[in-house]
């Protein structure tokens, strides 16, 4: 709760705005453009599976086709959330880091190693399994309520995923994220979570990719300051 009150709180700055537009523009820019030119065709080849083809057998043609065209707009939207959360993640997550870190968490020093490399690895694994797990749950999707429980669950470990990392690399060694990691895994994963809810809230699901970035960074931090008993400082280039 703390996490997401400083999120929104940060909202006041115009630099973070900037940061949160950013890949809402290019998630929506995707979002129109694969529709323009995708739906249809993916709609069309949809109809020839499973539950489609079978709901067209029976004659009920407009409701397959309200169901393939259901499935393409949730495609749709996860491939958009997903070029969205990987911009947040290897482009606005450290810009986002250096600013919270001048003003807000000044006195947790950065004892980690700050790797662009392992950082991008890692969204890129999180998208990989996300979409293996979408696309293996897909049949689950059937049982009355799945397709909604699914989807929220693999966007809540995708932002748990993502993020977490990616918001203490710089600043938390190897046994100090080892141990947030071990001991905070519910937390993490309900703020995960938690974004995941918003990102079915039209128009604000959008901006969630960049405020997922904005409250684990918050988290992270925060969760750091306190397992360090309040804070490491750097005095005079020297970490102490």
């Amino acid at each position: 709760m703390l996490a997401l009150a400083r999120t929104f709180a940060s909202l006041k700055s115009g630099k973070v705005w900037l940061y949160v537009l950013s890949p809402a523009l290019v998630s929506l820019l995707l979002i129109v453009g694969l529709a323009i030119w995708a739906l249809g065709a993916f709609v069309d080849e949809m109809m020839a599976y499973p539950p489609m083809s079978l709901l067209a057998g029976w004659g009920l043609i407009w409701l397959a086709h309200l169901v393939a065209y259901l499935g393409g707009w949730m495609a749709i939207f996860a491939i958009a959330y997903l070029a969205a959360s990987l911009l947040a993640a290897i482009v606005i997550m450290p810009l986002m880091l250096g600013h919270l870190s001048a003003t807000e968490y000044r006195d947790v020093a950065a004892m980690g190693r700050d790797s662009f490399v392992a950082a991008a690895a890692n969204s890129v694994l999180a998208t990989i399994l996300f979409i293996a797990g979408w696309l293996l749950t897909v049949p689950l999707w059937l049982i009355p309520g799945f397709s909604l429980l699914l989807p929220l669950l693999l966007m809540g470990w995708l932002n748990r995923r993502t993020f977490a990392y990616d918001a203490l690399s710089m600043h938390a060694t190897a046994g100090e994220w080892q141990e947030i990691r071990s001991h905070r895994k519910a937390p993490l994963f309900m703020l995960g979570l938690t974004m995941a809810l918003l990102a079915h809230i039209p128009f604000v699901g959008l901006l969630v990719p960049a405020l997922a970035a904005l409250s684990f960074v918050h988290y992270g931090l925060e969760a750091l300051r306190r397992s360090r008993g309040g804070a490491v400082v750097s005095i005079e280039g020297e970490r102490l």
